[in-house]
């Protein structure tokens, strides 16, 4: 579900995965044209980086 935000709404990703000043700014971004590409593929990547956050939390918080 968020893969599909980032691609139709990349600002609203942020929002969800708690960067709400990374949400403004890439707002921003998306308004123009121009912009709307690199603002999807950031977020998109964003997106990647939080996943992979999770799963090192967890990884690290069954070691313990």
């Amino acid at each position: 579900m968020r893969l599909l935000i980032a691609l139709l709404l990349p600002w609203l990703t942020f929002f969800t995965i708690g960067r709400p000043f990374a949400g403004i700014f890439c707002l921003l971004l998306q308004i123009t044209i121009i912009g709307w590409l690199p603002a999807t593929i950031w977020a998109v990547y964003a997106l990647g980086q939080y996943k992979t956050d999770k799963k090192i939390a967890k990884a690290l918080s069954a070691k313990a």
